[in-house]
């Protein structure tokens, strides 16, 4: 019974619903750290000159709420997942790159990095794959058959 669940959501979410699923779940974990337990804000005072990081948390929340969410829209419709995907590591790269121009942290740059690899550039190009993009495997020849 489980894995006729699992099969259904897998079929119902494709490829492209279940990075949106898994990047979404994931935004919403971090916000909710940041939340519950937020760090010293080292390399991010350029965002907490506006407010706390319990407030900059919400940003991850409420963006990876909607990214999940879009997980399960059609295949056209899911835009709204990856573009709600992209303000929390962006804001965040570019607190980073302030941080490393004003002097104040270091490693900020290699921190932006990440946030531009690792989180925006990936999320670039998972929506640019489409949904089906792989060609069926192809049938192997019968035993007895010419070719």
């Amino acid at each position: 019974m489980a894995c006729r669940a699992v099969r259904r959501l897998r079929k119902t979410l494709g490829r492209r619903g279940a990075f949106l699923l898994i990047i979404g779940v994931g935004k919403t974990c971090w916000g909710t750290s940041f939340l519950l337990n937020p760090p010293a804000d080292h390399g991010l005072t350029f965002l907490t000159q506006f407010c706390s990081l319990r407030h900059w948390a919400w940003l991850w929340i409420i963006c990876g709420i909607v990214t999940a969410g879009s997980a399960f829209l059609k295949i056209g419709r899911d835009g709204l997942g990856f573009l709600a995907a992209l303000p929390p590591p962006t804001v965040w790269a570019l607190a980073y790159t302030i941080a490393v121009l004003t002097g104040d942290y270091s490693r900020g740059g290699f921190v932006a990095l990440w946030y531009l690899t690792s989180h925006v550039g990936v999320i670039l190009w998972a929506a640019t794959v489409p949904e089906y993009s792989v060609p069926p495997a192809p049938r192997s020849a019968r035993r007895g058959k010419a070719a």
